[in-house]
C-alpha cells in the first residue's frame, strides 16, 4: 500500500494541463484530490470546504498572484504542504519556509516523496 493511499490532497495550480497531470499522478498513487484551484480566493474558498491533510502548492498563480496567501493559511492550520517551483530557495518569501520544496520540473517518485517528507514533519510536529 502507498504511503499516499486515501491521503486528501489540495491543488494549487494555475495551469490546467499541470493541474490535470498532478491529479493523475496522485490519484495513481492512491491520493485523493479534494480539490483544484488556481488562484487564492479558489484556494482558500477550498481550503476551508474540503479538509485536506496536505496541499501541493505552485508559486506562481492566476492573475499575477502567488500562493503566498495560501501557504500562510495552511500554516495557520498546521496543515503540511509542498511547493513546487523552479525558484531558487533564497528567494521565497519566508511563508514558505514551513513547507517542503520541490524543484521543477519532477517525477512521480519525487512528487511522492515530497508529500511523504511534508506529511512526516507535520506528525513530528504534533
Amino acid at each position: 500500500m502507498s504511503t499516499l493511499q486515501d491521503l486528501r490532497v489540495l491543488v494549487v495550480e494555475n495551469d490546467e494541463m499541470s493541474a490535470a497531470l498532478l491529479q493523475m499522478q496522485l490519484a495513481q498513487s492512491g491520493a485523493v484530490v479534494v480539490g483544484l484551484a488556481a488562484s487564492v480566493a479558489e484556494s482558500l474558498r477550498l481550503l476551508g470546504e474540503s479538509d485536506p491533510q496536505v496541499a501541493l502548492l505552485d508559486y506562481r498563480l492566476a492573475n499575477n498572484e502567488t500562493s503566498e496567501a495560501v501557504a500562510e493559511a495552511l500554516s495557520a492550520r498546521a496543515i503540511p504542504f509542498v511547493l513546487a517551483t523552479g525558484m531558487a530557495p533564497d528567494h521565497l518569501p519566508d511563508a514558505f519556509r514551513s513547507g517542503v520544496l520541490l524543484s521543477k520540473p519532477y517525477l512521480t517518485a519525487e512528487l511522492n516523496a515530497a508529500l511523504a517528507r511534508a506529511l512526516q514533519g507535520a506528525s513530528v510536529a504534533s
